[in-house]
C-alpha cells in the first residue's frame, strides 16, 4: 500500500472521533476513543515507512506562492510519529474507561482527537507556514484540555502555560524569519541546501533562539515553571500525553532545526547544550523529592528527563563540531532512546497516577498508603514505571542511561580540553539524577501503596476498569521489551541518526548491545536471565532451609501499642528530610513553628509545624518580571482614559509626526 494512504487512513480515524465525539449519543461517545486507537497504528505503520524510506513528500496544498501547505516525512520524522502513535494508542485505550465518568466528555474527546493530529502535524511539517501553525494549533488545543475542569486553579494554570508557550513561539517564528531572510527558501529541505549562505554569527543566534523557543515547550531549567503547574491541572490521560510526547515536540523542533537543517557548529553549541542538560536534570529531580503532589511529582521528573535527553543530544553536537561521527552517533543514538523511553515510563507512571486519582480523588500522597492491597494492577504497573525512570535493569530506562553514561565517558577521545572537562561532569550530572531519582520514586511508590490507609481517601477503593488496565499493561510490557531487545530499538533509531551524524552505531551478537567505540558490552537479555536464576535459587534456598514448618500470620510489632495507625507510618515529608537539609542551599527551606500553651512553658496544648522550600525560579526571575509588566501596564494603562477629546489629540498628533517625518 502507498505510504500515504496509511497518512490518510490514520487521519479519518482522528477526525471521525473528533466528529463522532460531538454526536448527542452519550453511549456512542464513551467509545470514540478505539477510533483514535485505530489511528495510531495506522500512523505507527507510517512511522517504519518513513524510518527505512527516502524521505517523502506526503501531500501539499498551494495556496499562494508564500502560503503553501506541506506534509513530508524522512527518517526523524518517522522516529517521533511512532513515538506518539505507540503512546496514543495505550493512552487511547485507557481513556476508555478514564472518561466514562468525566463531565462534558464530548468536548473533550474533540479536542483529545485534534491534539493528537496537531504532534503529528508538527513532526511531519514541511515548511514553515506549515509548522507554525501546526505548532500554534497543538499549543492552543492543549490550553483548552489543561483548563478543560474550569477551576480557578486550572485556569491559573493554564494562563501561565498560555503565556511560556507563546514567548517560546515568538523566539520561534523570529529564528524562522531569520532563516528566510537570509536563504530566500520557505521549504526546510531547500533552507538546508542553501544554509551555507547563512553566516556563521547569524547561525549562532538561530542556534540560541530555537534553545529558547523550543526549550520552552520541551521543559528546560529555567523555561520550566508552567510544566508543573499545567501537567497536574490537566485530566490525567492529557498529563501523559503532554509529558510524554507533547513536550517531544520540543525537542523534534531543536533537531529538525540545530542538527539537521543547519548542519553542525561550533564546540560551544554542543556544551551549552550538556551543560542545559546537567542542569535540568540534577534540579529537575532535586524539586521532585520535594513534591506530595503525585502528578507534580512526575511533571518535575519531565524536566529531569528532559535534561538527560539533552546530555545525549548535546554531547552527539560536540562530538560531531570535532569530526568523532561515530561517538556522535552513540550520543544522539542514547538521546533518541531515552526520548522513546520516558514516552513509555513517562506516559505509565501518569496512567497509574490517573488510575489512583480515579480511585482515591486525591492528588496527595500523604492521603495514600495500602493501595497495592486494593489496586494490585495498577501498583505493580506503577513499580514497573518506577524501576524504568530509575534506570535499574531489565527495563528499558536503564538501556538508554547506560548509553548516555558511556558517550559522555568517551568524551576523554575529543581533543579539545573543553570536551575532556565538560563530558565526564555530565556524566557525574547523570549518575547523580540516578541516584535522587532512585531516592524519589522509593518515596512515590512507597508513601501510596505500601503500609496501610492513611486517610479514607485510601479506604475501600477499587480496582481500574479493564480498559484502564489494558493501556498501562501495554506500556509496561514496552518498558520490558525495550530493556531486554536493545538492538532492535537501535535499528529503529539508525536511519534518523545516520542522517544526522553520517554515522552508524555497530550492533554485533544477538541481543548484545557492542557499540566498537565503548568502553563495554551491555547483554540485557544475560542480566534478565542472571536475574531469574538468582531469583529462583534465592527462593529455593529459602524453602529447603525453613523446610516444611507451618507458616503462621502475625501483626506487625507495634512496641506494645494496641494497634498500628496511619500516624505511625513514615510520611513523605520525613523521607525526604535528610535530602532537604543536604541541598538545603538550593531549597531554601522556610519553618513555621507554633505552640500554645495551657500553662506557658510547662503545659502544651497544642503544636504545629508547616514548612516548604522556596521556589527560586518563580521567586527570583520570574516574580520581579511579572511586577515590572504589571506597573508598567498600570501606567500605560493612563493613556486609555476614555476621553474622546484625548483620543483626537492623539491623532492629530500622529498626523503631524507624519507630515514631519514622512518625507
Amino acid at each position: 500500500m502507498n505510504p500515504q494512504n496509511y497518512l490518510y487512513i490514520g487521519a479519518l480515524f482522528f477526525l471521525s472521533g473528533a466528529v463522532v465525539s460531538l454526536l448527542p449519543l452519550p453511549k456512542v461517545k464513551n467509545y470514540t476513543y478505539i477510533l483514535s486507537s485505530l489511528g495510531a497504528v495506522s500512523f505507527a505503520v507510517l512511522s517504519l515507512f518513513l524510518l527505512f524510506a527516502p524521505p517523502l513528500n506526503i501531500f501539499s496544498i498551494s495556496i499562494s506562492p508564500i502560503f503553501e501547505f506541506i506534509f513530508c516525512g524522512d527518517a526523524l520524522s518517522g522516529f517521533f510519529v511512532m513515538v506518539i502513535s505507540i503512546l496514543t494508542l495505550s493512552v487511547s485505550i485507557f481513556s476508555i474507561g478514564y472518561t466514562k465518568d468525566i463531565g462534558n466528555k464530548g468536548l473533550k474527546g474533540f479536542l483529545y482527537n485534534l491534539f493528537i493530529l496537531s504532534m503529528y502535524a508538527v513532526v511531519m511539517s514541511g515548511n514553515i507556514v506549515t509548522f507554525l501553525i501546526s505548532w500554534e494549533t497543538m499549543s492552543v488545543v492543549s490550553y483548552f484540555l489543561v483548563t478543560f475542569d474550569r477551576s480557578e486553579k486550572s485556569a491559573k494554570a493554564g494562563l501561565i502555560y498560555a503565556v511560556m508557550t507563546h514567548v517560546g513561539t515568538a523566539f520561534i517564528i523570529t529564528l524562522f524569519f531569520m532563516l528566510y531572510k537570509n536563504t530566500g527558501h520557505m521549504d526546510f529541505s531547500n533552507i538546508k541546501a542553501a544554509i551555507t549562505e547563512v553566516p556563521d554569527d547569524v547561525k549562532s543566534l538561530i542556534f540560541i533562539f530555537s534553545v529558547i523557543g523550543f526549550g520552552t515547550k520541551a521543559g528546560i531549567i529555567p523555561l520550566h515553571t508552567w510544566l508543573p503547574k499545567a501537567h497536574p491541572a490537566a485530566p490525567s490521560n492529557i498529563s501523559a500525553l503532554m509529558s510524554g510526547v507533547m513536550i517531544k515536540t520540543g525537542i523534534y523542533g531543536f533537531v529538525r532545526i540545530s542538527m539537521d537543517i543547519m548542519g553542525h557548529g561550533p564546540e560551544w553549541w554542543g556544551v551549552m547544550i550538556i551543560v542545559i542538560g546537567a542542569v535540568s536534570s540534577i534540579l529537575g529531580v532535586l524539586y521532585a523529592l520535594m513534591e506530595h503532589d503525585i502528578k507534580r511529582l512526575l511533571a518535575y521528573h519531565s524536566v529531569e528527563n528532559i535534561g538527560i535527553i539533552l546530555l545525549g543530544i548535546g554531547g552527539a553536537m560536540m562530538f560531531k563540531s570535532h569530526g568523532l561521527y561515530t561517538l556522535s552517533a552513540i550520543a544522539l543514538i542514547a538521546g533518541f532512546y531515552h526520548t522513546l523511553n520516558h514516552a513509555l515510563f513517562k506516559g505509565l507512571l501518569f496512567l497509574g497516577a490517573g488510575s489512583v486519582m480515579h480511585a482515591t480523588h486525591t492528588k496527595n500522597m500523604e492521603d495514600m498508603g495500602g493501595l497495592i492491597k486494593s489496586m494490585p494492577y495498577t501498583g505493580l504497573f506503577f513499580l514497573i514505571g518506577s524501576i524504568s525512570i530509575c534506570a535499574l535493569p531489565p527495563f528499558n530506562g536503564f538501556v538508554s542511561e547506560w548509553l548516555t553514561y558511556q558517550a559522555l565517558i568517551l568524551g576523554f577521545k575529543s581533543p579539545s580540553i573543553t570536551s575532556k572537562i565538560i563530558s565526564p561532569l555530565g556524566g557525574a550530572a547523570l549518575a547523580l539524577t540516578g541516584a535522587l531519582a532512585a531516592a524519589c520514586f522509593v518515596k512515590a511508590f512507597g508513601i501510596s501503596f505500601l503500609g496501610i490507609p492513611r486517610s479514607s481517601h485510601a479506604e475501600n477503593v477499587k480496582e481500574s476498569s479493564p480498559s484502564m488496565i489494558t493501556g498501562m499493561a501495554i506500556l509496561a510490557l514496552l518498558c520490558l521489551i525495550f530493556g531486554i531487545f536493545p538492538g532492535a530499538v537501535i535499528t529503529l533509531l539508525s536511519p534518523a541518526v545516520f542522517n544526522l551524524t553520517g554515522s552508524y552505531g555497530m550492533l554485533s551478537g544477538k541481543g548484545v548491545l557492542h557499540i566498537s567505540e565503548t568502553v563495554a558490552a551491555l547483554s540485557p537479555v544475560a542480566i534478565l536471565i542472571t536475574m531469574v536464576i538468582t531469583s529462583v535459587a534465592t527462593i529455593v534456598f529459602i524453602f529447603i532451609v525453613s523446610g516444611k514448618k507451618k507458616v503462621t500470620y502475625g501483626g506487625s510489632w507495634d512496641c506494645g501499642m494496641p494497634a498500628l495507625t496511619p500516624r505511625m507510618q513514615y510520611s513523605a515529608t520525613a523521607f525526604t528530610k535528610p535530602i532537604r537539609m543536604i541541598f538545603k542551599r538550593i531549597y531554601l527551606p522556610r519553618r513555621e513553628l507554633r505552640v500554645s500553651y495551657i500553662v506557658k512553658p510547662f503545659f502544651v496544648k497544642s503544636i504545629k509545624y508547616s514548612g516548604e522550600i522556596t521556589p527560586f525560579f518563580e521567586k527570583y526571575i520570574y516574580e520581579p518580571v511579572t511586577v515590572f509588566i504589571h506597573k508598567f501596564a498600570g501606567k500605560v494603562r493612563l493613556l486609555q482614559s476614555g476621553s474622546l477629546h484625548l483620543y483626537l489629540g492623539y491623532i492629530l498628533i500622529t498626523l503631524i509626526l507624519l507630515l514631519i517625518f514622512g518625507n
